[in-house]
């Protein structure tokens, strides 16, 4: 069986155990708990009463973006208020893991506010992961000029498994992480779709032609919108030191990774893994190396179930946090931040641990202070204030 605090399974949230009562949407959170092993920081409470919050994007004048897994898209002002659901967001398929998930602004939002947006797409053969980008009005209350930009091949019958971090390269074209849907787990290693992947594309919809299988030479059927394969889950990822692009994945129970997803590199599941089916018992051949295929920067066993994903590149925080890796733990229910040498993850501190929810994303905003999401059924977003 599957955790009811794990991404792998539909979650079934109670009430927010975080000792702040109300629930009403719009509320400004004022009060603040200190954040475990954090040397003062403090977890303020901007926005409650959130319906499974999913991702958060920094807009104009400190507003944000924050989408919601059942299918809404808010905009949530400075003090905290939560607007009305935004108009015009696509129909999405929600249910289980599946719902509205990522929302990205363009790096040129300021002149053309285009935002992109991933979620659970229903179609002929069951659901999938779509991508679409959207222009938000002036008034921020709809979304105009929406165009699917990339829907996930097959669709499956599924309610797990979805990925659906969006990331914008510093070329300006987009990264798509692609669940292996749970029940087709062997196609992450083939080419001819895009179960268990990571996809670039640019802002049209249309494939870059340096994609490592749109050239020329290419093997016999790969889908050139592939950009890495062999990955499980993965529901974080961000740009990294030098423009690369990490991300992390859930493993089954234990072997959550972290990765540098590079260009035709394949990332092994479900071939290789340092976890095991649910209930135990070994996955495939039960080995955890092979010629050919990725080993992860880093692991967790036991599964952590991660989501979000930030670099700290402010020093907010103080020197010794500035470069740090920030992950949220579904499961666990903390903040991980990672020191990293040399590309190397070489310390884990867990913060956040009395806040008792499910952390599901976490940024860094232009203010240079980092911000996170708890998936919960009113779920929250904090902002992290640094010790006086």
């Amino acid at each position: 069986m599957k955790s009811n605090r794990n991404a792998s399974g539909p979650v079934c949230a109670g009430p927010s155990r975080l000792a702040l009562a109300t629930g009403v949407l719009g509320l400004l959170g004022a009060a603040a708990f200190p954040a475990t092993a954090a040397d003062g920081i403090r977890a303020q409470i901007l926005a409650r009463g959130l319906e499974h919050p999913w991702a958060l994007a920094f807009i104009d004048q400190g507003r944000m973006l924050v989408t919601e897994r059942p299918g809404r898209l808010r905009l949530v002002a400075p003090d905290g208020t939560v607007g009305a659901p935004i108009a015009g967001v696509p129909a999405v398929d929600a249910g289980g893991q599946g719902g509205l998930h990522d929302v990205v602004t363009d790096s040129g939002f300021a002149a053309n506010r285009t935002i992109y947006l991933c979620y659970a797409e229903e179609g002929p053969g069951g659901n999938s992961t779509a991508l679409a980008s959207a222009r938000l009005s002036a008034d921020g209350r709809r979304l105009e000029q929406v165009k699917v930009l990339f829907s996930q091949r097959p669709k499956v019958r599924s309610s797990a498994h979805f990925g659906c971090r969006v990331v914008e390269a510093s070329d300006g074209s987009l990264y798509l992480t692609l669940g292996d849907r749970y029940s087709r787990k062997e196609d992450a290693q083939t080419l001819d779709n895009h179960l268990g992947k990571i996809v670039r594309i640019n802002k049209d919809g249309s494939v870059p032609p340096d994609n490592p299988f749109a050239g020329a030479g290419k093997p016999a059927g790969a889908l050139p919108e592939i950009w890495s394969y062999g990955h499980r889950n993965s529901q974080g990822a961000a740009l990294g030191p030098g423009g690369k692009l990490w991300m992390h994945e859930h493993g089954p129970q234990g072997g959550d990774e972290i990765n540098r997803a590079e260009a035709g590199k394949n990332y092994g599941w479900p071939v290789i893994t340092y976890g095991e089916n649910y209930g135990g018992g070994k996955i495939g051949a039960g080995i955890t190396a092979k010629a050919g295929m990725e080993q992860p920067l880093h692991y967790w066993t036991p599964s952590i179930a991660p989501s979000g994903m930030a670099f700290l590149k402010s020093d907010r925080y103080g020197k010794a946090w500035q470069g740090s890796l920030l992950v949220g733990s579904l499961k666990f229910d903390y903040l991980a931040r990672l020191e990293l040498r040399d590309g190397k993850v070489v310390r884990e501190e867990k913060l956040l641990q009395d806040l008792g929810q499910r952390i599901r994303d976490v940024r860094m905003g232009p203010d240079g202070l980092l911000y996170i999401l708890t998936d919960e059924r009113r779920g929250q977003l904090i902002r992290l204030q640094p010790a006086p």
